[in-house]
């Protein structure tokens, strides 16, 4: 099974995000919340866009 972002209100009022893998664990959430569902939706199409290409910068050397 996929992964997917659930797209959520948290206790503000505001819109977050969560990506859960396919087993259904959580493995990234939105760091910030979001004032419109648009913004939120636009969030998680960056992460779509740039997650593939992402650098990884090691910084435990």
């Amino acid at each position: 099974m996929a992964g997917k972002f659930e797209l959520y209100e948290d206790k503000s009022g505001e819109y977050r995000f969560r990506l859960k893998a396919g087993n259904g664990e959580v493995i990234a959430t939105s760091s910030e919340s979001y004032k419109t569902k648009a913004a939120a939706l636009n969030g998680i199409e960056s992460i779509k866009k740039n997650a593939g290409e992402a650098k990884v910068d090691d910084q435990t050397s």
